[in-house]
């Protein structure tokens, strides 16, 4: 018998099952009506880098820009305080660094130095985009295989679902409010995949071992048992995750302001879903303890059957 209550998780598994549809209803409409709003990365542009004396101004810098007629720009941070990394669309050209250089120069009262002016082609961007979407499709597949392999089949279904609930509001919260997707978020959402996976693991194998151990309570009952006796870990680890990444989100720059988001983000959704999709899903599925059963438990109990 276990000393705490259980908690009854599933008792609003309906509800929960509604908010999610909801939620990647709305995160696939935003996808097909808006889309990403696609950093340098997939769209291709040009990168500037300039160094100050002191602390620069990124908002100065920006507003800079903007009334010398440059569109769709980033200015943010680069390592230092005083190097700024500038992010534009416009098509390079040879003398766009000397531009932007005396531009801020003009604007400053102190040396810019230009350290660098790049080119990415919108081709590469596209090749990153394609092969950055086969790595989730493959990380999902070999997390089914996985969870297949190690639990059964019903298990790797939930997991997968789960993941893929966790992947598309993500992804809708960067569509619905255009923020800005680039490279860092796509590694962010592959980091969101093995966090998810991981919370995904531990209740699901506790949820075998219950069913293996307990004879006499239906699925339900044994789900909700499992989920309030890894309650404690879940809360522990997702809390010191999330002081992590919340630091990072205020006080890590800009650079990896929309990494530490899409981690954030995922972090309290890949919580949510390890209880209420993917355990959602194994009932929904009718999970038993047969499913559970070692094939050599199985052979035994035929031994003892007269």
């Amino acid at each position: 018998m276990s000393d705490v209550k259980d908690m009854n998780f599933m008792g609003v598994r309906k509800l929960a099952a509604a908010f999610s549809i909801l939620l990647i209803v709305l995160s696939i409409g935003s996808l097909a009506v808006q889309g990403l709003k696609l950093g340098l990365d997939f769209t291709g542009g040009t990168l500037i880098e300039v160094a100050y004396e002191t602390s620069a101004d990124v908002t100065a810098v920006r507003s800079t820009l903007v009334d010398a007629g440059y569109e769709d720009i980033t200015v943010q941070h680069f390592g230092s305080e005083e190097d700024v990394l500038v992010r534009m669309k416009e098509a390079y050209r040879a003398d766009l660094g000397n531009e932007v250089l005396a531009t801020l120069q003009a604007a400053s009262a102190e040396e810019v130095v230009l350290r660098r002016a790049e080119f990415v082609g919108s081709q590469v961007g596209e090749e990153l985009r394609d092969e950055g979407g086969l790595a989730l499709l493959l990380a999902l597949a070999v997390v089914m295989i996985y969870v297949a392999a190690r639990f059964q089949f019903k298990f790797s279904v939930g997991a997968v679902v789960a993941l893929m609930h966790d992947v598309i509001i993500i992804l809708g919260i960067f569509s619905l409010f255009q923020i800005e997707f680039d490279l860092t978020v796509l590694a962010a959402l592959l980091a969101v995949i093995g966090y998810s996976l991981n919370d995904t693991i531990v209740v699901a194998d506790r949820i075998r071992e219950n069913f293996r151990i307990i004879r006499q309570m239906l699925p339900i009952d044994v789900i909700n048992r499992s989920l309030t006796q890894t309650l404690g870990r879940t809360l522990v680890t997702s809390l010191t995750t999330l002081l992590v990444l919340l630091a990072l989100l205020w006080v890590g720059g800009e650079l990896i302001h929309n990494f530490a988001l899409a981690l954030t983000a995922g972090v309290i959704i890949g919580t949510y879903s390890s209880i209420y999709v993917s355990a959602n899903i194994l009932l929904y599925m009718q999970i038993s303890r047969e499913d559970l059963l070692p094939p050599e438990e199985e052979n035994d109990e035929l031994d003892e059957i007269p």
